[in-house]
């Protein structure tokens, strides 16, 4: 009896959903036509997306083209798989599309949005993203900071020469660098056994990867509270612990030291930009330096050629400094195919129309959301050729392909308004680290290692990086 009733409710939905869109094309002839999958009620194409959301919508995309319309639950969101699409979004019509979509998980874990990568479109976010850009982020702060650079990484290559030889967890080692690094810089000091930094970092770039079932379908809205509600407790209870922390040690200082919190403090703005620096700093720079050893090792002839550029230049030098950095072009051309490979933020924060504006012909109301599939973006045969798969450093090294924001091809930090403010930071960080690697060790994986063959499986959550960690052997040279 309770089955037949059931079967019925479902059978009343799927008519008057279909209803609705039968009625909806005839009598708002203004509304998005845009190629759109075919979608269930209540749940619209959340049944199409896998594991890994940037490759089911990269495939979906071939079906329905570069700029297509899919529906989460309730929202109806617009997607960009291509980088000509991405130039009318991000360049064209900028402004438009320069706000950022609330979400439930937001609200709870970065305080409703009010950071400089989620904060909507306006004079707020302006005075943020000026205080970042001016006194946080500029070319002379991030030169500041080389000390605390040089410092962390001779730490590191102290580390790695005691394991010469071994097998060594390759991922641990190069996240708890660009932590420490990231703390030093932004708090002023490392954390050690009072606060498990790593682990909450995880977990925060994990909850903010997470789907919120109920901001999509609001009558299911209960799983997020059996699924998410204490994580997200905990998780927000220990950021503002740390924050509260490094506020009360700043005031104390007689003296302002310059670093990301003193300047946050100094300025009287939020600390909540200090999730942005510790999210954006560290798990998307750990994921990408964890990739491009990754690709060196499963590809030897390229891990040969970039090691004889970089001992080349560095012959004699106990180490590679940033001045040496500036002459290595393939291993510039190496990170930029890993960025367009692995894009630390495959599907890039969403964006969301401030006004009704039209794009290629079709109308896009205020309010809608955009999502642009960078990893899609990067891997287009018309823009990279039939082996946009393959990883080739070589492709970069003749062309003036950029990942700054002005190319569209390779936009890996975004572009616009939006674009991440921390290029200089994290890039600076990535040369410096990759160039010692290589320069002062040989690299292979272990004996028994598969995943040359079988593959490598990415992870879940905001940052997609290596599901499992990487395990090498270094020896020194």
């Amino acid at each position: 009896m309770i089955m037949t009733l059931f079967l019925c409710l479902i059978l009343f939905i799927t008519v008057l959903f279909f209803k609705k869109q039968t009625t909806g094309k005839n009598s708002n002839p203004g509304s998005i036509t845009f190629p759109s999958p075919p979608r269930l009620p209540l749940i619209g194409n959340l049944h199409q997306l896998g594991r890994h959301a940037h490759r089911s919508l990269c495939s979906l995309s071939h079906c329905y083209g570069p700029l297509m319309l899919v529906h989460f639950g309730r929202i109806p969101v617009l997607v960009v798989s291509s980088a000509e699409m991405a130039r009318d979004v991000l360049k064209t019509h900028d402004r438009v599309f320069a706000s950022r979509p609330r979400s439930k998980i937001t609200k709870k874990l970065l305080y409703d949005g009010c950071d400089v990568a989620l904060a909507p479109y306006g004079e707020y976010w302006r005075q943020m993203k000026s205080v970042c850009v001016l006194s946080l982020l500029s070319n002379k702060m991030v030169r500041s900071f080389r000390d605390v650079r040089d410092e962390e990484i001779s730490l590191m290559m102290k580390k790695i020469r005691k394991s010469s030889s071994l097998r060594m967890n390759l991922s641990e080692i190069l996240m708890s660098l660009t932590n420490d690094v990231i703390c030093r810089v932004a708090l002023g000091r490392k954390y050690g056994g009072e606060v498990n930094f790593k682990e909450l970092m995880k977990r925060l770039t994990r909850l903010l990867g997470a789907f919120s079932v109920g901001s999509t379908v609001p009558c299911l809205a209960w799983i997020d509270l059996l699924l998410a509600i204490q994580r997200e407790k905990s998780v927000g209870f220990e950021i503002d612990r740390l924050s509260i922390k490094a506020i009360i040690l700043v005031k104390g200082y007689k003296e302002i030291k310059f670093i990301f919190i003193d300047v946050l403090v100094y300025n009287r703005s939020s600390c909540f930009g200090l999730q942005d620096i510790f999210v954006g700093g560290t798990d998307t720079s750990y994921a990408l330096m964890e990739w491009v050893m990754t690709e060196l090792l499963h590809h030897p002839e390229c891990l040969n050629r970039l090691q004889e550029e970089v001992r080349m230049i560095c012959k004699g030098k106990p180490r590679v400094s940033e001045k040496d950095i500036q002459e290595m072009k393939y291993l510039k051309a190496v990170i930029k195919e890993t960025m367009r490979l692995h894009p630390p933020l495959p599907l890039m924060v969403p964006h969301e129309s401030t006004q009704d504006v039209k794009l290629r012909g079709y109308h896009i109301p205020a309010g809608t959301e955009v999502m642009i599939n960078a990893w899609a973006i990067g891997r287009e045969a018309v823009t990279w050729g039939p082996d946009a798969e393959e990883f080739r450093p070589e492709r970069h090294l003749d062309s003036s392909v950029d990942f700054r924001g002005q190319d569209f091809e390779l936009i890996p930090f975004g572009a616009g308004r939006r674009i991440c403010p921390a290029i200089s930071f994290a890039v600076v960080l990535n040369e410096e680290v990759l160039a010692n690697l290589v320069h002062q060790f040989d690299w292979r994986l272990p004996v028994e290692s598969t995943e040359v063959r079988t593959g490598v499986v990415e992870s879940t959550g905001i940052a997609v990086h290596r599901m499992f960690p990487l395990y090498a052997i270094a020896s020194t040279t």
